[in-house]
């Protein structure tokens, strides 16, 4: 894998596919099949690379599970969708040969240095949002390749970005100790924290449920133990609830499961995963049990989109961990339940394929929270062919291929029609 280092979670994950970066020029990244665990062999499975410089992050489109965003060291940043056939690992595990995807459906140009993190719209069909070292955010279409808002002011390094659940506002952190909230359309300052914490390590961020107006924080006090604050967006003056956790280096990760209103923290180089349950009351936040334990430390971690959990298997939650042993470990967590049936109380309707609206629609004001698809297996099926809100562009590789076969049909039904004496 990689060994570059940075403010990503070197793993994300789409209902179908999960990517990590790996060592080697171009920007090389694994994609992988979340249904087929084996053997990865750089050099024998094909990869996806594109870039000239190493990829520092990436994320899936939430309305296309084989659509992905890279964002590199080379200052670009490009939109890639993995072919149908694409298996890098065979149905008995081993790692399997095959052609590599070099050629990108957009570029996104823009940023001055380094693009450090990039996060898709959670409602608007192509909107994406990245960073970059030039102390920049910018917001991006991608259907037309264009920059639709930047904020160029961050002062230092951006240490984590994130998207409400509307879409209204992102919110961004950074190596200055400030907190900030942006209108995600203009991206303009709305409102910020001074000192959200006081320690030097890096502060991370998650949007609690769309009507709670609520923001959590991972970071360190002065005497580098870790803590959680709870702001309401509403009154940024102090937080709501700060809780102290442990005196451990790593920086926390808080993946948080709107469906359920669980937070996962997961420490970058701990062994724990620990979920706290999300009240919108006094003190918020309820630590539910220890989690899971175990004797590997964790390099980064992503949470799958819960349309690619086993909902029969009763898994509410799956968790990718890397470990520094070059390994994803997915972690499950479930409800136990006699009962092979679909189990409705523990899986409410979740964000669906289809965009609440397009990118034009947004930006003229359109706010809306995500759609909302079933999980009962028996609906799932047909859902999923009602929808169709993700990108649809193709490469150049492959416009110029059905052109040529369009050229050759046509010169062939030429041929025929002098052969039957008929003009045209």
């Amino acid at each position: 894998m990689s060994t570059v280092t940075g403010e990503q979670q070197y793993i994300k994950a789409s209902a179908r596919y999960f990517a990590v970066a790996l060592r080697g020029g171009g920007g090389p990244i694994a994609v992988c099949d979340l249904s087929r665990p084996g053997r990865f062999e750089p050099g024998l499975s094909p990869i996806v690379e594109g870039h000239t410089g190493a990829v520092l992050d990436f994320d899936w489109n939430p309305f296309d599970d084989a659509m992905f965003a890279t964002a590199s060291e080379d200052t670009t940043l490009k939109i890639w969708s993995v072919p149908e056939d694409w298996e890098p690992i065979d149905a008995k595990g081993n790692a399997k040969g095959g052609e590599n995807l070099g050629q990108s459906l957009v570029d996104l140009v823009g940023h001055k240095k380094k693009v450090t993190l990039c996060k898709f719209h959670p409602t608007a069909a192509n909107v994406l949002a990245s960073t970059a070292a030039d102390s920049s955010v910018r917001v991006w279409d991608i259907s037309r390749a264009e920059t639709l808002s930047v904020f160029e002011n961050m002062g230092d390094l951006t240490q984590d970005v994130q998207w409400d659940l509307r879409g209204d506002n992102y919110a961004t952190s950074c190596k200055d100790k400030m907190i900030r909230i942006h209108d995600g359309r203009s991206s303009c300052v709305t409102a910020f924290v001074e000192t959200a914490h006081e320690g030097v390590k890096s502060i991370k961020l998650a949007y609690m449920s769309a009507d709670s107006n609520k923001l959590v924080s991972t970071g360190t006090n002065k005497q580098s133990t870790r803590e959680i604050k709870v702001w309401d967006l509403r009154n940024f003056a102090t937080p709501l609830a700060t809780t102290k956790l442990d005196n451990n280096s790593g920086v926390l990760l808080p993946l948080f499961d709107d469906d359920s209103q669980i937070l996962y923290l997961c420490g970058k180089g701990d062994s724990t995963f620990t979920p706290y349950e999300f009240e919108d009351a006094d003190p918020f936040l309820h630590k539910l049990n220890d989690g899971f334990r175990s004797t590997k430390p964790s390099k980064g971690a992503c949470i799958v989109p819960k349309r690619g959990n086993d909902i029969l298997d009763c898994e509410t939650a799956r968790i990718l961990k890397v470990t520094n042993a070059q390994v994803i470990q997915p972690l499950k967590f479930i409800v136990p339940r006699k009962s092979d049936a679909f189990q409705e109380d523990i899986f409410p309707p979740c964000a669906s394929l289809d965009p609440a609206h397009t990118a034009d629609e947004w930006m003229s004001g359109s706010s809306k929270v995500p759609n909302r698809m079933s999980l009962d297996p028996a609906d799932m099926a047909m859902q999923k062919k009602k929808v169709g809100g993700g990108l649809k562009l193709r490469t150049v590789a492959t416009v110029e291929n059905e052109l040529k076969e369009a050229q050759d049909r046509i010169k062939f039904l030429e041929g025929k029609l002098k052969e039957a004496g008929i003009s045209f």
